[in-house]
């Protein structure tokens, strides 16, 4: 396997074949030219009409979500998302991260529904597919919106990022959760700022991911460190010092999630070994193998999430163990719904309903 050439501030060096596309383009790599500029972000606006997703998947803790963002900047070379736009026509590789999907009347969406009667409070999570804080947020504020709408009604939000960007949000957070109804939980996959600036080139640093939960903690919002994903034989070595890190800046729960590679991903991801650390590459691969019965990915219900076998088993035990010296998940937050209120104003909604 040919090693890929990378693209500066990119996951992605290339774009695979869309699985549903009869017809693929192949560039010749005798035509690359290291000085054509790189490839340039495009947004385009989403029109969807419902912006609440439900989710009854057996190991995701959540059952209602929304992404403001379809694609994601990040560039994290391991998205688990990145098939899914293929279901535009569009490539797992670069097109996930240079062609964002945006919502801006997510907003407005959110607030209509949350106005029916049908509507049972409960907690929504933001992202879970795509970050809600990826760059362009700082522009469209699509997050900081639903935000503002979530704090009118007073129901509790549970978000999920790798980006500072989200202490831009605080102010919202902290009031929210006055009321038990906010917590965010921030993705921490290693402190090495080399390991980050390949596999997640245009997420914050690992010094700043820490400062947003220092921040947060401080604000009185409840914070967690979600160590994911894990990369077994690259980055699985660091999980106690990510939770003791974590912990130390004001974290007060903690999760874990293994690598995941579904579609298009693996061979991308396999790739991206080859090019970045040659050296690794047997080893993690042969690891990620031994956690999912001899294949590279398996999306069985129980044990996606963790994989099988005794390095899975050593991952979980390294885990707990350091978990419970540190005194996380002792009072993990519990977001409630006791303050919800659905405002008098707005135009007559719900006749139909």
């Amino acid at each position: 396997m040919q090693p890929l050439i990378p693209i500066r501030g990119r996951g992605a060096a290339e774009n695979p074949a869309n699985r549903f596309e009869p017809i693929e383009y192949v560039p010749d790599p005798d035509a690359y030219d290291p000085d054509d500029p790189a490839p340039r972000t495009m947004v385009f606006r989403d029109s969807t009409k419902q912006i609440i997703a439900k989710n009854n998947s057996p190991d995701v803790p959540f059952s209602c979500s929304i992404n403001p963002y379809r694609g994601c900047e990040h560039g994290c070379i391991y998205c688990y998302a990145r098939p899914t736009h293929e279901y535009f026509g569009l490539s797992a590789g670069l097109d996930f991260e240079t062609r964002i999907f945006a919502k801006p009347e997510a907003p407005q969406l959110l607030r209509r529904e949350l106005l029916k009667k049908s509507w049972v409070p409960q907690t929504i999570v933001i992202s879970g597919v795509t970050d809600c804080y990826q760059p362009i947020e700082r522009r469209l504020k699509i997050t900081r919106g639903l935000l503002e709408v979530l704090l009118e009604f007073r129901n509790p939000v549970g978000m999920i990022t790798k980006n500072h960007l989200v202490t831009r949000d605080v102010d919202l957070l902290g009031e929210l959760a006055s009321f038990h109804a906010a917590a965010v939980t921030i993705s921490i996959t290693s402190l090495r700022n080399e390991i980050q600036r390949v596999m997640e080139p245009r997420t914050s640093i690992p010094l700043n991911r820490l400062k947003a939960i220092e921040a947060l903690a401080k604000a009185g919002v409840p914070v967690g460190v979600n160590v994911a994903p894990v990369v077994p034989g690259l980055t699985d070595e660091e999980i106690p010092a990510i939770l003791r890190a974590a912990a130390d800046a004001g974290a007060r729960s903690a999760a874990w999630i293994a690598l995941r590679l579904p579609y298009a991903v693996k061979d991308m991801f396999e790739r991206w070994l080859e090019t970045h650390f040659p050296d690794r590459r047997d080893k993690v691969l042969n690891r990620i193998r031994s956690m999912r019965e001899g294949e590279l990915y398996q999306s069985k219900w129980g044990t996606r999430m963790r994989g099988d076998g005794i390095f899975a088993d050593q991952i979980e035990a390294m885990f707990d163990a350091t978990c419970r010296k540190l005194g996380l998940n002792v009072d993990r937050p519990t977001l409630s719904t006791e303050h919800f209120v659905r405002p008098a104003t707005g135009p007559q909604i719900g006749l139909f309903d």
